[in-house]
């Protein structure tokens, strides 16, 4: 019983890392096609978004299934919890990277199309943390997982000061409040990601530690 349970922790491992992958690449192309208005991208995007999803249910099936047969305890129960958590994040990036697909079909349509904020730095911020969450999670590493949570203020910080300039856009443009907002709406989804990658580093640390540190319980 013993071996059959460590297999299907294996089993599980290996899920939740092919689901990671996915979602990362989702985010690639996502932030591509932020700065490349590539409308066949974000399409791409959101038509292979069911495959998140369906991994996503499948993940989260075994994780029950190994709780109900094996009522786990300490580590192991740890583990499985933090998992179905760690599921649920992945697949909430993936949508978000779907929701950023569509902004960008939107924008696309714009006959004068221009950033009015420069998403590079942010965008690159989110994909700094998804990875380090990410690879916190392949290695058990604590150190990393911690350096994800301090990030997320950056991300935060850049958000405002998306918010900033695209108010101040609307007001001198208020022909082009549609597009806009448009603009505004990528800063959300790209934030929302960033919160995802740190709930992502915060179940880590309680696999690593026991010790939850949501809501701010560890600086």
């Amino acid at each position: 019983m013993a071996k059959h349970f460590l297999r299907e922790l294996e089993k599980i491992k290996k899920m939740i890392l092919s689901l990671s992958a996915l979602v990362e690449s989702r985010v690639y192309m996502a932030v591509k096609a932020i700065d490349t208005t590539d409308v066949r991208l974000a399409e791409k995007i959101i038509q292979t978004d069911p495959e998140i999803d369906e991994m996503e249910i499948e993940v989260e099936e075994e994780c029950l299934k190994a709780l109900a047969l094996h009522q786990p305890v300490a580590v192991d129960l740890r583990f499985l919890v933090a998992v179905i958590k760690i599921n649920n994040d992945l697949e909430r990036i993936g949508d978000q990277a779907v929701n950023i697909a569509q902004r960008v079909v939107t924008i696309a349509k714009q006959s004068h199309y221009h950033l009015v904020f420069d998403y590079s730095t942010m965008a690159t911020n989110v994909q700094t943390m998804l990875k380090q969450s990410l690879d916190s999670l392949v290695n058990m590493n604590l150190d990393l997982a911690m350096t994800v949570l301090h990030l997320d203020d950056e991300v935060d910080d850049l958000k405002e000061r998306a918010y900033d300039q695209i108010k101040a856009a609307m007001a001198d443009h208020p022909d082009q409040l549609g597009y806009l907002i448009n603009l505004l709406l990528i800063s959300r989804h790209l934030e929302r990601m960033a919160d995802h990658a740190t709930n992502i580093a915060e179940e880590v640390i309680y696999m690593i530690e026991g010790e939850i540190v949501r809501h701010g319980g560890r600086g």
